[in-house]
């Protein structure tokens, strides 16, 4: 009698709970992923930074800050594991679309295009009845079949390639690599470059404009991939006055003080030592004349990120205005690391990269406009990716880690989450938010399952991250190999970037990856070596003959 009386009672109070809850819980929620380019985990000051980024932080402080998110160490491939929660092996971005070797041709998984093998967030979204919508950049296959329009986005505004200039005009010079050149399409179709244009806000207004007007029975999937702050570093000149002298320092002060803002923040454990940086270059060491160019670099780079901000902020008020906020989900990612490579020093495309930089304006007073085309350099990606090791492109944490968070009223906890998370998990976490099953059928199609794991109950407010959570994880890009196994990580790195053998590290005890445990743990060693080779012949791995730069 008391036991019924008690289930009674219990469900009573269930049904108030339920009863008082906002009534946004009870619908599936509006979701909108954010993306962007070649960010510094530093860079935002939410997370470290000095950048101006006050709609950012704002969400990222009023949300879930993941400092243990990883994605591939370039973006197409992230675009792909990201879309689909499938590794990008599988999914036909093998290698870059522009990339692909000889050796590559002809195997699954390198098409050079976003395959039928996989199913794209979007699809899956519309088929349980989400408006699905995209702007900004696509990077995933030039083959029609693999359009966004073709992939499940029902309105889309897209760069299909991997770069462009941010103003909208013709690159300095046409780079001569099989599937690159700037184009744009508009729901399918090829389309000129609107006018005027600057990527941020142009891809934002496109976005901004297929949004709905209000609040209706139909929820929304919104894709917004900025292109920023990728090089070419432009940026308009209001925003790049705004940190005038700001980087007179140098890179050096900068590497300290975001190290230290990081710890203040509760981002690092105190007394974090950083990995050295690659370059052995002091900023005193530097000419006045160089180091007028490299604040100026970073100058640019600022206002791009700056101006990022403001068009997250015009995004986010435009849902608070047509009363859409309160039930969306929000994404913020970056695709790698901070870009640390100078082209005209790649062992791929040195020789274009030494021809974009003779044909451009690069002179003091145009770096930044659209008439120039210059990158930062490693010494600025290296304090923006403090203390990892290196950064874009290599299977280090400076190339994995990057900026992320998670956000939305009444649905995700606030604070900092250090729980290992992977790119690969997005899709079934947001599926789980969604009510939508992650499985391997999709529309009458056959496609394989998400491979990330949903991390839902992770997230939502009164959770707490796993105490015993073991991370299992593995990766190649440009024959650049990675595999994790909790605590311990291993690396390899083929000349010419590299020492060309596994090295190991206890990332927990070191993030920065200092200590190379290699010769003391063999047995270790060989684990992970065991477990890289398992999931290379799982997933079609066929490394380059020529390692990328």
């Amino acid at each position: 009698m008391i036991q019924h009386l008690r289930a009674a009672l219990t469900a009573t109070a269930l049904v108030a709970a339920i009863m008082s809850a906002p009534a946004v819980l009870s619908q599936q929620p509006n979701i909108l992923v954010i993306l962007v380019d070649d960010l510094g985990f530093s860079d935002i000051g939410a997370f470290g930074g000095e950048i101006q980024t006050p709609h950012l932080d704002a969400l990222a402080t009023g949300g879930l800050r993941l400092t243990n998110f990883h994605t591939t160490p370039v973006c197409a491939p992230t675009r792909a594991e990201l879309l689909t929660g499938v590794d990008h092996h599988q999914t036909g971005i093998g290698n870059f679309p522009e990339l692909i070797q000889d050796n590559q041709k002809g195997h699954p998984g390198y098409e050079g295009y976003l395959t039928k093998r996989v199913a794209t967030i979007a699809e899956r979204l519309q088929s349980a009845g989400y408006s699905t919508l995209m702007s900004g950049k696509w990077h995933l296959g030039y083959d029609p079949r693999a359009n966004p329009a073709n992939r499940g986005f029902q309105k889309s505004f897209v760069l299909l390639g991997g770069g462009h200039n941010h103003f909208g005009q013709d690159l300095p010079y046409k780079i001569s690599i099989p599937n690159a050149g700037t184009k744009y399409t508009e729901n399918g179709v090829v389309v000129p470059t609107p006018q005027p244009f600057y990527s941020s806000d142009t891809f934002t207004d496109r976005l901004i404009s297929n949004l709905p007007a209000k609040a209706g029975d139909k929820p929304f999937f919104a894709y917004l991939a900025l292109t920023a702050p990728h090089y070419p570093l432009q940026a308009p000149p209001e925003d790049i006055a705004r940190y005038k002298g700001r980087y007179d320092a140098g890179y050096d002060a900068l590497h300290d003080e975001r190290l230290e803002r990081q710890q203040a923040l509760g981002l690092l454990k105190p007394g974090t030592v950083p990995h050295p940086r690659s370059s052995p270059v002091r900023w005193t060491a530097l000419s006045p004349e160089q180091k007028a160019v490299e604040a100026r670099l970073m100058e640019v780079y600022a206002a791009m990120v700056d101006r990022v901000d403001q068009n997250i902020g015009r995004l986010v008020q435009t849902l608070k205005q047509r009363g859409l906020y309160e039930n969306t989900i929000i994404v913020f990612l970056s695709d790698n690391g901070a870009e640390g490579h100078r082209l005209d020093e790649s062992v791929i495309a040195a020789e274009q990269g030494k021809r974009i930089l003779a044909s451009a304006d690069n002179r003091l007073e145009s770096i930044g406009t659209a008439k120039s085309y210059i990158w930062y350099g490693s010494n600025w990606a290296e304090a923006a990716t403090v203390p990892s090791r290196l950064y874009k492109s290599f299977p280090t944490e400076g190339g994995t880690r990057v900026t992320a968070f998670i956000s939305g009223p009444e649905r995700v906890r606030t604070g900092i989450s250090n729980t290992y998370m992977s790119v690969r998990d997005v899709v079934p976490t947001l599926l789980d938010y969604a009510g939508v099953p992650s499985g391997t059928e999709v529309s009458g199609q056959t496609v394989l399952a998400p491979q990330g794991r949903s991390v839902r109950d992770w997230l939502i407010p009164g959770s707490s991250d796993p105490a015993n959570d073991v991370v299992v994880a593995n990766g190649e890009m440009f024959g650049r190999l990675y595999a994790r196994h909790g605590r311990w990580k291993a690396v390899m790195i083929p000349p010419p970037t590299g020492p060309g053998t596994w090295q190991l590290y206890d990332v927990v005890a070191d993030p920065g990856e200092i200590n190379d445990k290699a010769a003391s743990n063999p047995e270790e060693l060989a684990k992970l070596k065991a477990q890289w080779q398992a999931y290379a012949d799982r997933t079609g791995v066929v490394s380059p003959q020529i390692p990328g730069n």
